[in-house]
């Protein structure tokens, strides 16, 4: 097999017609055959180029509202010839060899995508003659190119133009993609087809895209690499800007999807900071620099060499604030303003993202690997509490109790489990995270508010999950806590309620577990 292959008849089959006249124009210049189908072809004589209907080469009129246009041996004998091999039957059949394919599929995904599709229009966008084209001309990528992304265009235009065909290891390359992309079609279909009311479903194929090849993973013996899914929108770490900074690395892309999530679950100006996956601190506030200046202060420590997330525009205020405080891998926020990157721009190492609106962030099923297969579950997006929440202690808690407790509710579900949160109205002042048990991790968030001067006398303290056992309740106690909320549900739950009412502490049981492992 040579490695450059002449290219002298294209066939153009689109949906998407991005760049499709400019591409042709230059396969024309370069004495390239067109051969084009329906709304490809009227877009490409519309600007000025001459090109051959399939019917021309079919001898059969497209038929069947479009649905047979393609699926015919002049056509796939054409893609699908061995080169050196069977031109003899190629001459006794008529057929002239096509050398490139350029074809897009029917948009199947964006249809079902939109509200209340039918289900006659989106099977209407399920492309038959497409995909056959595309997986004909991969195979035979010794001898095709195959094109199924307007990005490509430029690229294999420029080969063309310059040395008169694309090189095998570029069609090599192309039809890769376009195996995947027909992998990734068919997937989509498959799982409309499967879909069953609520139901997880049968064959669960999601499609990610690669993004880029990151220097290492979690540690540095191990390779990594950062994909995206195609339905990924704003609010995502997928989908950043970054505006300065070096690269982000596996675990700056963990945290930060960490602190986004923790950020997205409150509407008043609120800042996170995250570490190692576990808020340090969390604050809402009238604006974004109190916002921060409260989140710092719950654990100045840990802040060191932590992610920050923002859910407002970050302002030259708190950029200036952040540079004066401390050691930050990323910030990240919805957007950026010029005076803030010239603040930052002091500390040229600092990773600076803007992720677009954390409105549109949407949060559907969650996976995790395991050796050989998968968990799929819905996600748990952070929100307040409910009208279910339940007083069950003797005392009720009071409205600026009510107003923490709301807050540490939120806060506390992004924090690993076992998870306990102390909060005033609207700042975290001890964490305790990720513990095997749930009183060391009430110990723990005591330890982390004396560490960073805070007085918990009067706070109020969240559980991702119920209590066991009442001495999580008389250590509460013994830090002047004054309202706590958490699920409720354990076998010594009376227990758990008589210490509060022994203690004067309001409790209330939102009846909701969080644990985040």
């Amino acid at each position: 097999m040579s490695s450059e292959r002449p290219i002298r008849r294209a066939l153009l089959s689109v949906s998407d017609k991005t760049g499709l006249a400019d591409f042709s124009r230059e396969l024309s210049a370069a004495g390239v055959e067109l051969i084009s189908t329906g709304g490809s072809a009227r877009e490409l004589r519309a600007a000025g180029l001459s090109v051959m209907d399939v019917s021309e080469v079919t001898g059969v009129s497209e038929m069947m509202g479009g649905r047979v246009k393609t699926l015919h041996p002049r056509i796939h004998g054409g893609i699908l010839a061995r080169r050196g091999e069977d031109e003899p039957e190629l001459e006794r059949h008529g057929i002239t060899p096509i050398d490139l394919v350029v074809t897009n599929l029917y948009p199947f995904e964006v249809t079902i995508a939109r509200e209340g599709v039918g289900e006659a229009e989106a099977v209407e966008q399920i492309d038959i003659g497409g995909p056959a084209m595309i997986r004909a001309a991969a195979k035979n990528f010794s001898a095709v190119t195959v094109v199924v992304d307007p990005a490509d265009y430029p690229a294999v235009a420029a080969s063309i133009r310059e040395q008169g065909g694309v090189s095998l290891e570029e069609r090599r390359r192309l039809a890769a993609k376009a195996f995947a992309r027909t992998a990734a079609y068919d997937a989509a279909i498959e799982r409309w087809f499967d879909r069953d009311g609520d139901a997880f479903p049968s064959i669960y194929a999601p499609r990610f895209e690669r993004i880029s090849e990151l220097r290492y993973g979690e540690n540095p013996h191990q390779r990594a690499a950062l994909y995206r899914e195609a339905q990924a929108g704003a609010g995502t770490v997928v989908n950043v800007r970054q505006h300065q900074g070096k690269a982000l690395s596996f675990n700056n892309l963990a945290d930060t999807e960490a602190a986004l999530h923790a950020a997205s679950g409150f509407a008043a100006p609120t800042c996170v900071i995250v570490k190692h996956l576990n808020p340090c601190g969390i604050a809402s506030a009238e604006n974004l620099h109190a916002a921060y200046t409260k989140a710092f202060a719950c654990d100045p420590t840990s802040a060191f060499g932590g992610i920050i997330a923002c859910n407002r525009m970050l302002d030259a205020e708190t950029a200036k604030a952040i540079v004066a405080n401390q050691f930050v891998e990323v910030i990240v926020a919805p957007d950026v303003t010029d005076d803030a990157l010239s603040a930052l721009s002091a500390k040229p190492n600092v990773r600076v993202l803007s992720c677009g609106d954390l409105a549109e962030r949407r949060e559907t099923l969650e996976l995790r690997q395991l050796a050989g297969g998968v968990l799929l579950q819905d996600a748990d997006p952070l929100r307040p509490l409910s009208a279910d929440a339940e007083v069950v202690s003797r005392r009720s808690p009071d409205e600026s109790e009510w107003q923490a407790m709301d807050f540490a509710w939120r806060a506390v579900q992004a924090v690993r489990s076992n998870a306990i949160v102390l909060a005033t109205e609207n700042a975290t002042i001890g964490i305790g995270a990720g513990q095997m048990s749930r009183v060391l991790a009430v110990r723990i968030a005591g330890i982390k508010a004396e560490e960073g001067g805070h007085d918990t006398t009067g706070a109020v303290l969240a559980s991702d999950a119920f209590f066991p056992f009442r001495d999580n309740i008389d250590e509460a106690a013994k830090m002047g806590i004054r309202a706590i909320v958490q699920p409720g549900g354990s076998r010594r739950d009376p227990e758990v309620i008589e210490a509060a009412d022994g203690h004067g502490i309001a409790m209330i049981f939102t009846h909701e577990r969080h644990f985040r492992h």
